[in-house]
């Protein structure tokens, strides 16, 4: 375990930094600059550019979120999980009793991410608005039961938010901006009509991918962070919340930055 915790994290942070660089480059660059372009231009453009940098973009994410589950399974997982058993782990307090509770966030952690497509696909999402209140009431409501019902400890709370992002970004890349792209770019270069449908998801889930990144990032460096545990009323997830919703924040102020970068 102790020779595969670097190689992994090692391969994790490479295949991060293609993934998000390329979600970087796609919202806040190559969206303004494809409003630019022609017609015949996009024709001779896209059908070259996009189908490349969306090969790196869709296998740093597939890469980046195995080995980051390898990773918990190093770091958090190994030989500590039965019922009863918590020496010697990262996400419990010594001695602290695993209950069922903690084996249901886990589960959580991974099946949110359908919870949340089902949520931007339904009629709540045209409300922008009251669709992130949702959200982050939800997301306090993951984090309060990781810490308070299943006892998890502020770094087991944090990557594990972190692997519920990664989860939900990955899915939104494999099976609705990748599918979506391939009926614009294809569409694109023979010449026809888009589907304004495909465009929206695509954009839309690409935008949601960008606000959940920052805090993302934040959760991928959670053993350097412990310094900020209880911070905030002696709570071991409040500063998480605040992350979130600085991070989003963040994201916000860098789209409008973005639309107002020129060319020469």
């Amino acid at each position: 375990m102790e020779l595969l915790h670097p190689i992994f994290k090692w391969l994790h942070i490479i295949a991060g930094i293609t993934w998000i660089g390329l979600l970087y480059f796609f919202n806040f660059i190559n969206g303004h600059v494809a409003a630019t372009m022609d017609g015949d231009t996009k024709k001779k453009v896209v059908p070259e550019l996009m189908p490349r940098t969306l090969y790196w973009f869709r296998w740093g994410a597939a890469w980046t979120w195995v080995t980051g589950v390898i990773l918990l399974y190093v770091i958090f997982w190994a030989g500590s999980l039965s019922m009863g058993e918590s020496a010697g782990n990262a996400m419990f307090a010594a001695e602290t009793e695993v209950t069922m509770w903690a084996h249901i966030m886990l589960l959580i952690t991974f099946v949110a991410v359908f919870l949340y497509d089902f949520i931007y696909k339904s009629p709540l999402a045209k409300n922008v608005r009251v669709a992130t209140i949702v959200s982050f009431a939800l997301i306090g409501c993951v984090v309060y039961c990781m810490k308070s019902c299943a006892g998890f400890e502020y770094r087991a709370i944090n990557i594990h938010l972190g692997a519920m992002f990664g989860t939900m970004m990955a899915f939104n890349v494999w099976f609705r901006i990748w599918p979506a792209q391939q009926k614009i770019i294809t569409a694109i270069k023979n010449g026809d009509e888009i589907d304004a449908d495909d465009v929206a998801l695509a954009g839309l889930r690409s935008k949601h991918n960008t606000y959940m990144s920052v805090p993302l990032i934040w959760t991928m460096i959670a053993a350097h962070t412990t310094g900020y545990e209880g911070l905030l009323f002696q709570c071991k997830g409040m500063v998480l919340l605040v992350v979130i919703a600085l991070g989003w924040h963040i994201v916000f102020q860098f789209y409008k930055k973005s639309g107002k970068i020129q060319g020469f």
